[in-house]
């Protein structure tokens, strides 16, 4: 799922970028109101640094899961939607969240459903693993990390203080190669929350 996919409906080819690009997006819808979208890098070493920068201003993030590798790398993408789900600035600011299942065209993908199950059991993990850290991510200290979800309870998804919906998507579209993307999901998503 890339910039240029989401911007034109047609599948391209993309590698893990390394630096921001930001478009403004026309949403689909009859507000005729647009927003800018920016896309933080997907390498590993990147990701955080991009989101210090853009954390304070976004009104909404879109977390992408690939949904073919998801099983294999589960707690890669716990680890790093923990971070972000508690920075304290995203706490405060509370923007919509959207997770995003994609490369649901491939036959070993594994549903949204699915995704979203796995990782509150692997985030109910990690914030017991987690909750002896010194600090917080921003460096404050005050304190240490912030209680992911409600103590005492599995965690879920509906217990943070932003609304986090999940959609099935994919770069690729239903066939193949040259078909269109199937971004319906994350287009209505976009819409709503322009």
């Amino acid at each position: 799922l890339s910039f240029p996919q989401l911007l034109t409906g047609k599948y391209r080819d993309t590698q893990t970028s390394i630096t921001d690009s930001s478009a403004v997006y026309r949403v689909s819808s009859d507000k005729g109101a647009s927003v800018t979208l920016i896309d933080l890098p997907g390498h590993e070493s990147l990701r955080l640094q991009f989101l210090e920068r853009f954390k304070a201003g976004a009104r909404a993030i879109v977390f992408v899961v690939d949904s073919v590798a998801f099983q294999r790398e589960v707690k890669d993408v716990a680890e790093f939607l923990y971070q972000v789900l508690v920075d304290s600035t995203v706490l405060k600011n509370a923007p919509a969240l959207l997770i995003a299942c994609n490369k649901q065209d491939v036959t070993m993908a594994k549903s949204a459903k699915l995704i979203q199950q796995q990782l509150e059991k692997e985030l109910n993990t990690l914030r017991v693993t987690r909750s002896a850290a010194p600090t917080s991510l921003d460096g404050s200290g005050t304190g240490g990390p912030a209680q992911l979800g409600k103590k005492g309870k599995d965690f879920d998804f509906s217990q943070l203080p932003m609304k986090v919906e999940f959609v099935e998507c994919s770069a690729r579209g239903s066939k193949g190669e040259e078909g269109d993307a199937d971004f319906e999901a994350l287009e209505k998503w976009l819409a709503k929350i322009a």
